[in-house]
């Protein structure tokens, strides 16, 4: 309570300062709503979505490489990138599934 008598006081007034005081904790709540929660749920969503693989999930990495899920082994997944292309990555590499980004599937099956 001291604290926020002082800043009372240096700020010019009481009015003012608290004006003053109210304009700043908008602003915080500003910046959360729209920076800070926004990103929040968009981890969650991108780990949810990592968790979720499943073989034979057509995604692509954020490389841009296309492929489809062969196998998952812990944190690493096998995608097929071509007939008889397979390629490891890291779970984390994986940035969306393919038919959310472009629709149908240009992988060959």
């Amino acid at each position: 309570m001291q604290v926020l008598t002082a800043i009372l006081l240096q700020s010019g007034g009481g009015a003012a300062g608290i004006a003053n005081l109210i304009f700043i904790a908008g602003i915080i709540l500003v910046f959360y709503f729209f920076m800070i929660r926004p990103q929040q749920k968009r981890q969650k969503e991108q780990k949810k979505f990592l968790e979720n693989l499943s073989v034979g999930d057509h995604v692509v990495t954020i490389g841009g490489l296309h492929g489809k899920i062969v196998a998952i082994e812990g944190n690493t997944v096998l995608l097929e990138a071509d007939k008889g292309v397979t390629l490891k990555f890291e779970k984390s590499a994986i940035s969306l599934e393919q038919t959310k980004g472009q629709g149908n599937p240009s992988v060959n099956n």
